[in-house]
Parts: C-alpha cells; structure tokens; sequence
C-alpha cells in the first residue's frame, strides 16, 4: 500500500520511524510551506513526492492519507479528501470541540469513507492481555487514573499551543485524552463527572493544565482522574481497574495483576511515554500497529482498530468534564 503524508509537525517524524517499519511506503507529503516540504524530504531522506496541495494528493493514487494537522486545520482536508473517496488515518483529537469532532466524522461517514483517529495507546501488546482476562477478574468496581506530567513554559509558547483556538483546550484533550479513550475501551461509558479545572502557576496558557474529577460509571463503577502537564519532572501514567476477583494496574506498558486470592502476575515492561520535558520521547511501535490495522482493514473491509465513531466517545467524556468545571455542577456524560 502507499500513503501521503499531510501536517509535518512536530509528531511526525514518529510516523516516520512507524512507516519504515513497515511494508506501506510513504509516496508524497504536504505542508503548506515548500521549504518545510523540502526540508522534511532532506532531513528524513525521503524518496516521496513535494506535494504542492492538498488535491494533488487526492488526485493521487495513494491508499490513504494521514493527516497530522493541528485540530484547527483540519476540517477543509478531510473534505476536499472524503470528496475523492480517499480514507484518512488521523493524529488526535478529531477537533477542537465535541460538536467540530461530530461534524467531521459525520463528512467522512457521508461520504462512505473509512476514517481511522490515532489514539495508539489502545495498540499496547499488555491491553490485548487484560481484556483476555476481563471475564475471570469479575464486576468493574472501582477506577483509578493517573496522568502526571510535566511540560516546560517553552512547550506552551509555541503560538497557538494550550489555546481553545487551535488545539480545544489543555491537558485534557492534548495530553490525557489519551489515557481516557484506553479508559473507556476498558470501562464502558462514563455516566457523570463531577470535575475541577485551573491552570497553575507553572503555565502562562489560555487553557487548563490541571484537572481533578470523580467519575460515576454506567455500569455502576465509581473513580476518580487527576491529569496535569504541571508535575514536575513528569512521571508515567497509569490506570487501575479494581475487579471483584482482583486488581489490574496498567503502567505504560506495564500491566500488574494482584488478584484477591493473594496471586500476582506481570506482563510487558514500562517504557516511556512522553510524561516529562520531551513530549516525543516514546516508542513508535504502537504507532506502527495503528497504521498497520489501519491498512489490513482497508483490504479486509472492516472497521480500522479506532474509527471516528468510537473516538467521540471520549471527546463527549472530555466536554462532561470541562462543562462540570466551568459550572462547577455534577454533568451527565
């Protein structure tokens, strides 16, 4: 298969290093800048072609199209490429809002195309071994997530960085949105939130870098979330799912079991994950298998791994808990 590169920020060169490691090659990119164009082909020694817009690539012959993008720019892509019948595997979030997110997925879903959204943490080999074992661990009674990180002022002066206006908002949709999107594979659906936001004195940013909230689950679970970017110097995040036969503590890519009759088991190794000063020091290989599903479900004609349905999902837990925020009520999710 081959794909066309759309966005050549920051999180690319990840996409990058994913792609080479797999069979799918990279045939053309597109920035709105011919030097950055120019000077991402050299800089990666890349043999693909310097696209000059967005419709030569959906005039191409490309397989799909990946789109990394700041949210605010992504609406008019994904139209002009839904127009041409051409799928797109998109970086996170879908927008900027729940309603944007919706109207996107919705062009994409009118026009018959598949539209997959990276959310890779749900790609980390220890998920596949705790759903296997979801039956035997029993009823969800009690949830527990952690995003403790950290990210410098500098990260936030980046224009448009940590604003409502390109990226949505703060920590929520920017960083944690990927920990509570594995949450909800894990849970079901969150019913209300009851959540606090501020932005501390770290940060000079529009939006929040701390959030503090209590979850009340469909299912009948309760939990709590505290995410921050203000957690010096930036340690993993985490999830714990205490069953009714155990507890189950998923650590980057670390996953603890402690079941109730006094046995322990482990499975994979923590690895870093972008917590700290370096938001790209983490391992492509989960964005690797994103691409790779993204590309087998083209050809099996089926759903890819996240499609654009399921990531509104945690876009509405995420609108729940910035709307409990700002009124500082209990919201339905």
């Amino acid at each position: 298969m081959k794909t066309a590169l759309i966005g050549l920020g920051m999180v690319s060169a990840t996409y990058i290093d994913a792609l080479a490691k797999t069979d799918i090659t990279l045939a053309g990119v597109f920035a709105p800048r011919d030097t950055a164009r120019t000077a991402f082909l050299e800089q990666h020694r890349l043999n693909a072609r310097n696209h000059g817009s967005i419709a030569e690539i959906a005039a191409s012959d490309v397989d799909f199209v990946i789109v990394t993008t700041p949210p605010n720019a992504r609406v008019d892509i994904v139209a002009e490429l839904a127009a041409a019948g051409r799928p797109i595997l998109m970086e996170k979030p879908v927008e900027r809002s729940l309603a944007a997110a919706t109207a996107l997925v919705d062009i994409c879903e009118t026009a018959g195309v598949p539209l997959g959204i990276m959310l890779q943490h749900r790609a980390r080999p220890v998920v596949g071994d705790l759903r296997r074992m979801l039956p035997e661990l029993g009823a969800l009674r009690m949830v527990e997530v952690h995003v403790p990180w950290w990210r410098p002022q500098t990260y936030y002066d980046q224009p448009g960085r940590g604003s409502y206006a390109r990226d949505g908002g703060g920590v929520l949709i920017s960083q944690a949105i990927h920990t509570l999107d594995l949450m909800l594979s894990l849970t079901g659906p969150v019913a209300q939130v009851t959540a606090m936001a501020a932005t501390t004195g770290f940060h000079t940013m529009e939006a929040e870098d701390f959030v503090s909230a209590g979850l009340a689950f469909a299912n009948g679970a309760v939990g709590t979330l505290s995410a921050t970017t203000a957690s010096f110097p930036g340690r993993p995040e985490t999830i714990t799912l205490h069953y009714a036969n155990g507890s189950a503590r998923l650590d980057t890519n670390l996953l603890s079991i402690d079941w109730q009759d006094g046995r322990r088991e482990t499975f994979g190794a923590a690895t870093a994950s972008g917590a700290g000063a370096d938001p790209m020091a983490f391992t492509s290989d989960w964005h690797r298998a994103m691409i790779e599903d993204f590309a087998a479900a083209l050809s099996q004609g089926r759903a890819p791994m996240v499609p654009g349905c399921s990531a509104l999902e945690v876009h509405r837990l995420i609108d729940a808990l910035e709307k409990s925020a700002r009124t500082g009520a209990r919201r339905n999710v």
